[in-house]
């Protein structure tokens, strides 16, 4: 038995003294695939960290600009208010109590002619 056993031993010896340099080799080249991945894993995290903060700072900016012209806007809308609307306003009102003098003095022209309406109308016609 130690015959037979013998030759399939050396052999095997023979084959791993070849292989062992190889699979030394390939473990070297994982680990420095690894060591390389890491590395490039890390930059690409520095990268991502830097453009996601960049752009966080762009938005806050553009953020402001933004905020600044809705309320210049606002204010420029308060003014146009207040500069023109209440003028208009003012003017309208004029308008009406000009119609209303108007026809306040067309009725009494016109009662002043007929002149046989009762008082009561009269004043409740000046009431309304």
């Amino acid at each position: 038995m130690h015959s037979r056993v013998g030759p399939i031993l050396t052999r095997v010896q023979i084959l791993l003294d070849d292989t062992q340099p190889k699979i030394s080799s390939m473990v070297n080249d994982a680990s420095h695939i690894v060591y390389l991945a890491r590395g490039s894993a890390q930059k690409l995290d520095r990268v991502f960290t830097d453009a996601t903060d960049r752009l966080r700072g762009q938005l806050v900016h553009a953020d402001r600009i933004l905020t600044g012209t809705l309320e210049a806007v606002e204010d420029a809308g308060a003014k146009f208010s207040n500069n023109f609307w209440r003028p208009m306003q003012k003017a309208s009102a004029l308008v009406q109590e000009s119609r209303s003098g108007w026809i306040f003095l067309r009725s009494r022209r016109k009662r002043s002619s007929g002149g046989d309406e009762p008082r009561e109308q009269q004043e409740e016609e000046l009431f309304i």
